[in-house]
């Protein structure tokens, strides 16, 4: 393992004369809010690497510059949260980038498929899964933890030629620009404290029980980012929806609620929650927020629904593209109420080419769906 940072500059200066790189992380986020990185993991077609980011004294600002360098291609598999550590402790997104789990989507080989399933799928290799629950803080770890760690990036190298010359060939490669925009945009990783309440399901209705949550959602947002702990250490989801259908205006009503530990009320977090609780209800209505309202879904829009998801399925099977890639259910309700208006991805570039026109057509009576032997196929009219 590379363990001083002037190997570290070494190996990455050797890296960035490759076109592309293949990247991937172990971390451990059980007991923090911020991943804990324990070890990165590097490939070109010329070189493997092992970085320990836990050595004494290591420097990753080689691999840092490494990650801004825009001549070379950092190829990852499910990139979210390798992406968001390299953000949160370079304060840099990795540019450009290549997802291999959204490039297997758009080449058909399903939704979100795992990295093991793609290399048996592309290599015909079986990887080793049994070092998969290591703790990679503990040193030292063993040479089999460490084949095992390296394979994530030595058959990705194999597994991202394949898919690159798939996407050449079939003219697909600039379907993944959308995908990767999203992966590349700091907001994806930089959410603000008071988005936070957005994450959340939503249960509730009422602009003052939104609000509260909104409020309380925020505060837990921010206690966890200081204390570098899991948001539920903070408080539980379940704490946040009674608060804001109760709204506790002091700590003895807050003390009452089910969701809240004997005594919690008492500490300084309980206080904190209280005046959260009151600055919510102190706004004025008009700036509380509000939940989306749907269209009004005429009847027969759930049949409708129902053969835009056999259309989906057809087209998907048929151009080799997950489905999921191309629309999701909220994408085929608006479809069946709103038409040529649904402001949704599948309505719009290579999604709508491929699927948005015959959706348009079907829910237009332009398209059939029929039965042809034992198979469902679609017909013009």
């Amino acid at each position: 393992m590379i363990e001083t940072t002037d190997a570290l500059a070494e190996a990455c200066q050797i890296l960035a004369k490759s076109d592309f790189i293949t990247i991937d992380t172990e971390f451990l986020r059980e007991t923090t809010f911020w991943p804990e990185l324990c070890l990165i993991q590097m490939a070109s077609p010329d070189l493997e690497v092992i970085v320990d980011p836990l050595a004494k004294g290591i420097d990753l600002q080689p691999f840092f510059e490494l990650m801004a360098d825009s001549s070379v291609v950092k190829v990852f598999h499910a990139a979210r949260q390798d992406i968001e550590i390299v953000f949160h402790l370079g304060n840099l997104i990795p540019h450009p980038i290549f997802d291999t789990q959204v490039a297997a989507m758009v080449c058909g080989f399903g939704d979100s498929v795992s990295y093991d399933q793609l290399v048996q799928k592309v290599k015909g290799v079986h990887i080793d899964k049994s070092s998969r629950f290591t703790d990679w803080s503990r040193r030292p770890l063993s040479e089999k933890q460490l084949d095992y760690a390296l394979a994530d990036v030595t058959h990705l190298r194999d597994v991202y030629l394949k898919l690159k010359e798939e996407l050449e060939r079939e003219d697909r490669a600039s379907w993944l620009v959308e995908e990767m925009a999203i992966l590349e945009s700091r907001e994806t990783y930089d959410m603000h404290p008071d988005d936070a309440w957005q994450r959340l399901k939503m249960r509730l209705r009422k602009p003052q029980e939104l609000a509260v949550m909104k409020f309380v959602a925020a505060w837990r947002e921010r206690e966890a980012r200081s204390r570098n702990v899991p948001r539920s250490r903070v408080l539980k989801d379940d704490a946040i929806f009674e608060i804001a259908q109760q709204q506790p205006k002091d700590t003895e009503a807050l003390g009452r609620l089910r969701t809240i530990p004997k005594g919690w009320e008492r500490s300084s977090a309980g206080s904190a929650i209280v005046e959260a609780v009151n600055a919510a209800l102190a706004l004025p209505k008009a700036d509380m927020p509000q939940v989306p309202r749907h269209s009004h879904t005429p009847d027969g829009a759930a049949s409708a629904v129902e053969l835009l998801k056999v259309l989906l399925r057809l087209i998907s099977e048929k151009h080799g593209v997950a489905a999921k890639m191309i629309a999701n259910s909220d994408d085929l309700d608006k479809i069946a109420v709103e038409g040529e208006q649904a402001n949704v991805p599948a309505m719009h570039g290579w999604r709508r080419e491929l699927f948005g026109e015959a959706a348009l057509k079907l829910i237009g009576g332009g398209i059939a769906l029929r039965f042809a032997g034992k198979r469902i196929e679609a017909v013009e009219l």
